[in-house]
């Protein structure tokens, strides 16, 4: 065995260097890894800051996706929320937990991840920590620059407002799905669950065209929606047939109905998760922005309705079983 074939055998030092060699160079960063912690630019005087964990076996498994793609998915799946706000992506902090006889490449593939992702949003890396534990687990933190606009929150509905999506509904669903039932599926759809691709630029872009409220969909569009419902005291009124499934979403579905799954298109789009498209609410007046789709509005009340209905759905819980459906 090679010395330096696991993280073990690199030690914590020789780690850390490995991950951050190579790094692209970011005009958001004035001092980056090597220090006790980075300094960051904040042109506009606020940072927008979230951050999200990753557990392998409950976020991803190794034996579905390579170490690119967990990298990439850490990325998207906190820069997305940076972008859900109205501002553009600008710095990631990541903390690298992993067993000591991981392989020393899947670091190397996980970090080269990282960095392919970093450039699609337009950020980069700018420190973290590595630690050993018993199963690989990520913590991102992700800055982002709000270029002088107001942030776009949960509480800006007002009713008569449009809801509008963008982005990719159902495809990661549908790919967890064939992944685990073992169907050779639609690309589009196995590679969304592997490394989801948010469109950073449009959560700005719904910032500067009005949007009233904005977030991420990645539990599930019913669930997240809701939670503008509750923040904005009003309700969110959906039509199944203003969802347009794309057509991978429509061949996975009747690849798995042979498999026993009862789930339609409506169903990954409505309550499938880990989408990390982009959801929001624009004045009835302004009209949507380009490559914005229309599938609902904001009506008084509470709660989201489907085809007028109480929403029979519901998407991820991190502390219960997942994807379900209420009785």
């Amino acid at each position: 065995m090679a010395v330096s074939s696991t993280i073990g055998r690199l030690g914590e030092f020789q780690l850390i260097a490995r991950m951050t060699s190579g790094l692209a160079p970011s005009g958001d960063v004035l001092l980056g890894p090597g220090d006790d912690a980075a300094v960051v630019r904040a042109p506009d005087q606020r940072v927008v800051a979230s951050m999200d964990l990753l557990v392998e076996g409950r976020h991803f498994r190794r034996d579905w996706s390579s170490a690119h793609d967990v990298g990439r998915k850490a990325a998207a799946q906190n820069f997305a929320d940076i972008a859900a706000m109205g501002a553009r992506p600008t710095v990631l902090l990541v903390g690298f937990a992993a067993p000591a006889d991981l392989p020393a490449s899947w670091a190397d593939g996980f970090t080269a991840g990282l960095r392919a992702e970093c450039a699609a949003a337009g950020g980069t890396v700018a420190g973290g920590d590595v630690v050993g534990a018993d199963t690989v687990t990520i913590a991102v933190t992700a800055l982002g620059d709000l270029e002088g606009r107001r942030p776009v929150r949960r509480d800006g509905a007002r009713v008569g407002d449009l809801v509008a999506v963008t982005g990719h509904l159902g495809l990661s669903a549908a790919g967890q799905a064939l992944l685990a039932a073992g169907i050779d599926g639609p690309p589009a759809c196995t590679d969304e669950h592997r490394h989801p691709a948010p469109p950073y630029a449009r959560g700005p872009q719904a910032a500067d065209h009005g949007a009233t409220a904005m977030l991420d969909v990645s539990d599930g569009l019913v669930q997240d929606l809701g939670h503008i419902a509750a923040a904005s005291a009003v309700a969110i009124a959906l039509t199944t047939e203003s969802l347009r499934p794309e057509a991978a979403l429509d061949d996975a579905v009747a690849l798995l109905r042979g498999s026993g799954e009862r789930r339609g298109a409506a169903d990954f789009m409505l309550a499938g998760g880990e989408d990390h498209a982009l959801a929001a609410t624009f004045p009835p007046d302004a009209g949507l922005p380009p490559h914005w789709h229309p599938i609902g509005v904001v009506e008084r009340g509470s709660g989201v309705l489907v085809d007028g209905e109480p929403a029979a759905v519901r998407g991820w819980d991190h502390f219960g079983q997942g994807p379900e459906t209420t009785t």
